[in-house]
């Protein structure tokens, strides 16, 4: 049974994928946060993964992992982002979560020996799993993005959940189908065909839109509008207009220049009350788009190729958090991809091509790919005094690099790579070797948020500010205790560990030996957010800032 008053939101997506459902929610939760309503936002995957960790990220895109450790949708990093707040795994379902804990129930014989069907029992553990978003969240609404697009056989059970929560309670569920516009060039004409049909294939599930975003690469005229609202019967003023932007923080702001935060609150009968949170962000805005100055960072990663394209979303959180640094201090950073397989292919490209950038920067990633051209550009880096920032597998190899190169340690090497190395300077946790060894990969690696401590005199001391922290990890494979000793009387500090000592989580090298050569066993990215900038991606880019300007 629904909550007493609670109110629901289901956003749909029409015509094609990609078009932008995740930040449409993320706007409309903004918005109505900042009208002093406390929201929810839930992302519904119709993946039958049980979470998004095995799922490769050229296909899929970036995991993003809650505190809790659940491996996630990037839409809940966005969601995360304009919320400026930490979400719960209760935020996010998919298929096979549901699947999942429906079979359970019945080997467990909770059904009492009925025959256990899609409908009703699949459509009610997911209505159960959304009232128990909204109730453990104590929220006022919620906003939940239902994956794919209207039509595809994979979502039919959760719009069907979304029609009988209005049927059950109808004036507090709104629908808002977030749908495309195309204009082809042979024509030169907005068309809104695709639009009506996917409307009327909505229609056929029993949900009629009360809102429709239209997508486009241009502002919508009164024209089409005048044709959707009659062909799709919604309300003229329902049918939202949205152009490509330059930047996705300007959705939330567009959204209410078309009045839609006091559009959605008459929709679901709740007082309208006064915007008055959206001045930090208008600030936020302005600085994306005003920096005082460039500077350009190469990322070194592998996850770029799908065929002639970049897909720089296996990367998203990185890009981001750069982003919000840079606007803390007024620098814009202008991030080029460089294929880490580029530097050890048949004919190489030139490392001292890196010698162009401000800073340089090695995300986190699995498996042997690209490991050796990463470990030259991060040699590069620290012979070539570029600051450099290393991410989870960036700090790994970062050590392995210094082991190598540094303290003589030819063979040095992770285990992760080469499990004979006489050397294994990273090697797997005690704890992850049984389940590597019974092929259980889902949801087992160190997940979620853990404590560090920080030494104090080190750069990452002075860019927290603080002795302890909390870092979101996603990773097996940690520094080796047996090696950390050796590591740092050549020279590396190690300036965060584990409460007990026994992990390393920061390694850097002085300030008066390298301006910034920084690794993170963490993915501080996941926790970067427009309105608080992660203090390491601002030391970072403060440092490829000062490069540049010398």
């Amino acid at each position: 049974m629904a909550l007493e008053g609670h109110k629901f939101i289901f956003v749909l997506g029409g015509v094609m994928s990609g078009v932008g459902k995740g930040i449409a929610s993320s706007s409309m939760g903004l918005l109505l946060q900042g009208r002093g309503y406390s929201v929810n936002l839930v992302k519904i995957d119709p993946y039958l993964n049980v979470d998004a960790g095995t799922m490769n990220p050229t296909e899929h895109g970036e995991v993003f992992v809650l505190k809790s450790g659940l491996e996630t949708d990037q839409d809940m990093g966005n969601y995360e982002r304009f919320l400026n707040r930490d979400l719960t795994s209760e935020d996010y379902m998919t298929s096979g979560m549901v699947y999942q804990s429906v079979i359970n129930r019945e080997r467990a014989l909770e059904y009492a020996g009925k025959t256990v069907e899609a409908v009703p029992h699949v459509r009610d553990e997911i209505l159960r799993r959304i009232y128990a978003a909204a109730s453990h969240n104590g929220s006022e609404i919620s906003v939940i993005e239902i994956g794919g697009t209207v039509g595809d056989f994979q979502n039919a059970l959760f719009i069907e959940a979304a029609r009988v929560l209005r049927l059950q309670h109808p004036k507090d569920v709104a629908y808002v189908m977030v749908t495309y516009l195309p204009t082809p060039g042979t024509l030169g004409e907005m068309k809104t065909k695709p639009t009506q049909t996917a409307v009327r294939e909505l229609n056929s599930y029993g949900v009629q839109p009360d809102f429709i975003i239209a997508r486009s690469n241009q502002a919508m005229d009164e024209k089409r509008k005048e044709k959707l609202a009659i062909w799709c019967n919604v309300q003229p003023d329902h049918i939202i207009s949205a152009p490509d932007v330059e930047s996705i923080y300007d959705v939330p702001l567009n959204f209410e220049q078309d009045n839609m935060g006091t559009l959605l609150l008459e929709q679901l009968s709740l007082p309208v009350t006064e915007s008055t949170g959206l001045h930090d962000w208008r600030n936020f805005v302005q600085r994306i788009k005003n920096p005082e100055k460039e500077v350009s960072i190469g990322i070194v990663g592998k996850y770029f190729d799908t065929g002639d394209f970049v897909l720089s979303d296996a990367y998203l959180s990185v890009i981001e958090a750069l982003k919000y640094s840079g606007a803390a201090i007024g620098v814009k950073p202008k991030i080029e991809w460089i294929n880490a397989k580029d530097f050890t292919k048949e004919n190489p490209v030139d490392i001292e091509m890196l010698r162009k950038y401000d800073g340089i920067l090695v995300p986190g990633g699995f498996g042997e790919t690209g490991i050796e051209g990463k470990i030259k550009a991060i040699q590069f880096a620290r012979e070539n005094k570029i600051p450099y920032f290393g991410l989870c597998y960036g700090m790994q190899l970062m050590v392995i690099e210094y082991a190598r190169h540094i303290l003589g340690i030819e063979d040095a090497h992770t285990t992760e790579i080469n499990p004979g190395t006489p050397h294994p300077v990273v090697d797997v946790m005690p704890e992850q070797v049984a389940l590597i060894e019974a092929n259980n990969y889902g949801g087992t690696m160190r997940l979620g948020v853990y404590e560090e401590h920080v030494k104090e005199g080190t750069i990452a001391h002075e860019a927290y500010g603080k002795d302890v922290v909390e870092e979101r990890h996603r990773h097996r494979y940690e520094i080796n205790p047996e090696y950390v000793q050796q590591i740092a009387d050549g020279g590396l500090v190690f300036s965060a560990t584990s409460p007990d000592g026994i992990l390393m989580e920061i390694a850097e090298l002085p300030r008066e030996e390298h301006p910034f050569f920084l690794g993170t066993q963490a993915h501080p990215e996941l926790q970067a957010r427009p309105l608080d900038p992660h203090p390491l991606f601002t030391a970072f880019l403060k440092a490829a800032s000062e490069r540049k300007s010398a």
